[in-house]
Order: structure tokens, then sequence, then C-alpha cells
């Protein structure tokens, strides 16, 4: 009976459905459960997408993320946090609590004199950032890509005619993978739909392990913040990127494309191979680059 509970627990927090559960259960384990009995085996555990969390339980929350990261968070990146460890709790009653625990630190925020938050990154592979860009998606190219968040390694950077279908997406993760023998510690992304067949591998691959990490392995949060990949961005249009665009402008301009299914196929079958070669081509310079600046350094230490 345990056993069962178990794997209804860990198919869970795995982002399965109820039916995909009983699915599971039936192919994999050889478990027939009723739809009805998985309910109640949740219910059971009290393990609910809706429900509102224990206030104590934000609480103590809240508290360790205080003692850890000191008064540098203000209520709405309290609150993401508090929804990445599946939390479920509002902005205001963040707010609120935050008044109450550390107002010495509300008062410093209001008065803007806190110090910008440093990026830390221990090793290789600790965090991979993976995003979506659209500047070329009115084009019919979309691209996607990975960075390594302490070596700034690109670990794929793919040009292909989707970048919102999650098995495209899920495909590039698992192709690294296996390419590498393993995963990376974390991985951080938007919250994109594109990501969630990612997010499942990452947690499943992760599952055994038994470091600080294993259970917060894949982190939801906003563009904004998912800094290495969007500095990547920056590098990618001015070097390579923006090129494309006039020139697909111009096309526009001069209505030699009219954004039909045709010609965004045209452009696709003319420029996919070209873009994604070029791609490649300018972040091996990148990479260089940044290896040339390394070693100027390491000669001025010495």
């Amino acid at each position: 009976m345990d056993q069962v509970n178990q794997l209804v627990r860990f198919y869970f927090h795995l982002g399965f459905s109820h039916k995909e559960i009983v699915f599971c259960l039936q192919q994999c384990h050889g478990v027939h459960l009723s739809l009805t009995t998985v309910r109640r085996r949740l219910k059971g555990m009290a393990l609910y997408r809706r429900r509102k969390s224990d206030l104590l339980e934000v609480a103590l929350f809240v508290m360790e993320e205080l003692e850890r990261h000191g008064q540098l968070h203000g209520y709405k990146t309290m609150h993401l946090k508090c929804i990445q460890k599946g939390l479920q709790v509002t902005q205001e009653t963040v707010r609120i609590l935050l008044q109450l625990l550390d107002p010495e630190g509300v008062a410093y925020r209001r008065s803007k004199r806190l110090r910008r938050r440093l990026y830390r990154n221990p090793g290789p592979n600790y965090m991979w950032h993976i995003d979506s860009y659209d500047k070329l998606k009115p084009y019919g190219i979309c691209i996607n890509a990975a960075i390594d968040g302490f070596s700034r390694n690109i670990i794929w950077i793919k040009a292909y005619w989707t970048n919102s279908n999650p098995r495209i997406i899920a495909g590039y993760f698992m192709e690294e993978v296996e390419k590498l023998g393993g995963c990376p510690t974390r991985v951080r992304c938007d919250m994109g739909t594109e990501n969630v067949y990612l997010e499942q591998m990452q947690r499943f691959l992760r599952y055994d392990h038994v470091d600080e990490f294993a259970r917060d392995c894949f982190i939801y949060g906003s563009s904004n913040h998912n800094q290495r990949i969007e500095s990547w961005w920056s590098y990618l249009r001015k070097q390579h990127a923006q090129f494309w665009m006039n020139l697909f402008q111009q096309l526009k301009e001069e209505n030699e494309f009219s954004g039909d299914l045709l010609d965004k196929s045209l452009v696709q079958f003319c420029f996919m191979n070209i873009i994604q070669v070029s791609k490649i081509i300018f972040t091996m310079a990148i990479f260089h680059f940044f290896l040339n600046r390394l070693d100027v350094w390491f000669n001025l230490l010495r």
C-alpha cells in the first residue's frame, strides 16, 4: 500500500494529471486503480494543485529565504520563490508577511539603498539557462538555445520552424544529456508551455539524487531574471540576427514577403540551414573571444 502511494506521489510531483497517473500505474507498474481511488489517495496525502497552502508553512519558507538571501528579495520575487516551491499563496499575503518578518528590509527597499544582486554559480553544468528567441519568428524561423551559467558555453542553439512545441525543446535537451552522459544540477526557463516536457524529464532524471537541489532542480521565472541567456541574446542580435532581421524586413517592404504560409516556407527552405551554420560559426567566434580574454587576465595575474 505504501509503495503504491509513493508511486502516486512521484507522478503527482512530476506534474502528471490524475488520468495520466492512472495510465502510468497501469502501463509501467501493473497497478490498476480507478480515477476515484487515485483522487482519494492524493487527498489522503494532502496533495492538491489549487488549494492554498497553510499560512504557517508559507511564513516558515519566507523566514528560510530571508536567512539565506538577506534583505534582497521584494515581495514579488519572494512570491515567485513560493510558487516555485509549490506553495499556493497570493502576492498580497507574501507582502504582508515580509512587512511583519522583515520590516527593516522593506524600509531599505523603499529607500532604494540595496546593493545589486550578484550572479553566483559554483561550477560547470550546475545551471543551464534555456530560452527561445522570437525576433525572426514572424518570418518563419524560430531559435532556441541553452547556455551553461558558469562557463557561458552554448549547450545548444537551434534554428527550426517552431520553438513552441514541447517535444522539440525536450528533444534538444535529451540529445545533449545523452552526449554528456548526465544532466545539469538545475535548469532555469521562463514559464512558457514549451518547457513542460523538459521540466518533467529533468525532475525524472534527478529523482534518485540526494543533494540539496534534487527536488528543486527546475526553476521557472520571468525572462528578465534569466540573465545569462538574455545577455547572450544581446550578443546574437548585434553580431548576427540583426542582419537577417534587416534582410527580411526589406523583403517585406518591397512586397516580396507577405507573411503567409507559402512565403514563410520559402524563407525556411532558402535560409534555415544558412542561419543555423552561421550561428554555429558565430558561437565559436564568441567562445574563442572569451578564451582570449581569459588568457589576457591570466597573463596579467602572473
